[in-house]
């Protein structure tokens, strides 16, 4: 079990982080799905922001502060349930796999972080 939270977590960590450093970088894609969505372009910093903390809490988890991980995995639950409603009431569901994708993630490495 113990293995399958590592790469699940860890996938979780890259994921988020990747995401992250390309709402910074203010990639096209980034501000292209957020425009689609309602989002303000204003916003896109600030919620990157969020999805780096909950990728660093996460990897503060695997490396002993498994209370931090759990926490930062809860937030990346949350903050991607905010994304999949977000879709949803803009009705814009071709692309929603993607927040799904770390939804999934993010849950999954909340309850591993339980169980493992």
């Amino acid at each position: 079990m113990h293995t399958i939270y590592l790469v699940v977590a860890l996938i979780t960590v890259v994921a988020n982080a990747g995401d992250a450093l390309a709402g910074f970088a203010r990639a096209p894609f980034v501000l292209a799905n957020s425009a689609e969505v309602g989002v303000p372009p204003g916003w896109v910093p600030w919620l990157a922001t969020l999805k780096l903390a909950g990728a660093a809490g996460v990897l503060l988890g695997l490396l002993g502060m498994e209370a931090l991980g759990f926490a930062a995995a809860v937030g990346l639950v949350l903050f991607f349930a905010g994304a999949l409603l977000t879709h949803l009431r803009a009705r814009v569901y071709y692309n929603l796999a993607f927040p799904g994708a770390y939804f999934a993630f993010a849950l999954a490495t909340a309850a591993l972080t339980v169980v493992h």
